[in-house]
């Protein structure tokens, strides 16, 4: 029997040569357009202009490893202040890199804090972070796993998923990334030896904007160090007229995150275009996709066809033929491992953070997006999308209904169970 993540679906579905290599556009570029060679344009995407907003605020979007690297500039150049709040904490050299420069702000008196999650971080080197302490970060570990390590209550389900860095309260930064060797690839640390590939996004916020991102770090600050309800971590600022919003959520049956998804959802009247790594997703959310491609609107999904967690995939897959089945187009993200959280409307309002369409994201974790509603914006992301699709196989619906029934009994399983997931 094969195992659950190489199951025969894969190759009725996709051209499997065509995974493996890959082919680009044109010109010498990376494989699997994933932009490794800082300064250059070696995926096939240029990184556009900033946009500005009504309020002055510029938005910067990011690919890739160089969302890392501006991370850690902002932190090199902070004057004053340094907050950053991270699910995975990696000690491996990118991790320490990070780890160093936080040191060095704090010794030179910037006031500098760090969360970050303990079961996200669970591998990694205490020392690194006893090292930082010492050096005068303030560092929160959210909710420990240990229990011996708890000042508060247990809570070891409830995981804090935010990505999220705040400069001098001017300049911010959410996405996919964590801190680590696979989402940097060689940009923070020049390395000879090519490390996996992950293709990421993320957004950098300069000016009036990113007062609301310190804020919702400032709410999961005051959680982590004095305990109480959960919801003392939760910020939203997402006017339906506002250029720019922020939904941190928190773990809560009732939470706002679902809401927002569908109010979404139900306003497109051209597109959807949804970059998601990990795709398993109520019964409501579908049913908003298909109703939108039902009405006439073009929904287009990226999904990993490599994931870093394979049973999530295999509950993805699981959705297809009734995606399909509805017009849905979904493709799957070749040669990478796809970690990007995006969702953008009528390529002129955009979602995009840590946030993942599962049960997990919506009921258990601590989650942060961004909400711009800006038409260069969200061409710019179109463009992204545009750039994936030509990394990516489309899944023919014909082939798809044709495949293994022990295919199809599989993926019934875990989808049943994905609320676990």
């Amino acid at each position: 029997m094969q195992p659950l993540w190489r199951s025969q679906a894969s190759d009725l579905a996709v051209d499997e040569r065509a995974r493996r290599t890959s082919p680009p556009p044109s010109g010498q570029r990376h494989p699997h357009g994933i932009n490794t060679c800082p300064g250059c344009d070696d995926d096939g995407w240029v990184k556009p202009e900033p946009v500005e907003l009504p309020d002055t605020t510029r938005l910067q979007l990011f690919k890739d490893g160089e969302a890392l690297q501006a991370a850690y500039d902002a932190i090199r150049d902070a004057q004053r202040l340094v907050c950053l709040e991270v699910y995975i904490f990696a000690s491996d050299d990118t991790g320490r890199a990070f780890a160093k420069l936080l040191a060095e702000k704090a010794k030179a008196g910037v006031k500098t804090f760090v969360v970050y999650d303990s079961f996200g971080t669970y591998d990694s080197d205490p020392a690194m972070f006893a090292s930082m302490r010492r050096s005068g970060v303030h560092l929160q570990e959210f909710n420990p796993i240990r229990p011996w390590d708890l000042q508060f209550s247990w809570r070891p389900i409830n995981r804090d998923h935010r990505k999220l860095l705040v400069i001098d309260r001017r300049i911010a930064g959410i996405g996919g990334l964590n801190i680590g060797r696979e989402y940097g690839g060689p940009w923070v640390v020049r390395r000879k030896q090519r490390s996996e590939a992950w293709r990421d996004t993320a957004v950098g916020i300069i000016g009036p904007g990113a007062a609301m991102f310190q804020s919702a770090f400032q709410r999961t600050w005051q959680y982590v160090t004095h305990g109480g309800r959960i919801r003392r971590a939760e910020y939203h600022q997402c006017a339906k007229d506002a250029p720019l919003g922020i939904l941190a959520s928190v773990a809560t049956l009732n939470s706002p995150l679902r809401r927002t998804l569908c109010e979404l959802m139900r306003s497109s009247r051209e597109s959807i275009e949804m970059t998601m790594a990990y795709f398993a997703p109520d019964d409501e959310l579908i049913k908003e996709l298909c109703d939108a491609a039902g009405r006439g609107v073009r929904v287009r999904l990226m999904l990993p066809g490599h994931c870093d967690v394979p049973l999530v995939r295999i509950a993805a897959r699981s959705f297809y033929e009734k995606l399909m089945g509805c017009g849905i187009e979904v493709y799957e993200r070749s040669g990478v491992v796809l970690h990007a959280k995006t969702m953008v409307i009528d390529q002129a309002v955009t979602m995009m953070g840590s946030t993942n369409l599962d049960y997990r994201s919506i009921e258990f974790n601590l989650e942060i997006s961004a909400i711009v509603r800006s038409t260069d914006f969200g061409r710019h992301m179109h463009e992204l999308f545009e750039n994936d699709v030509q990394y990516a196989v489309r899944i023919d619906p014909r082939i798809w209904r044709n495949r293994a029934v022990y295919d199809r009994i599989v993926q019934w399983a875990v989808s049943r169970a994905r609320y676990l997931l």
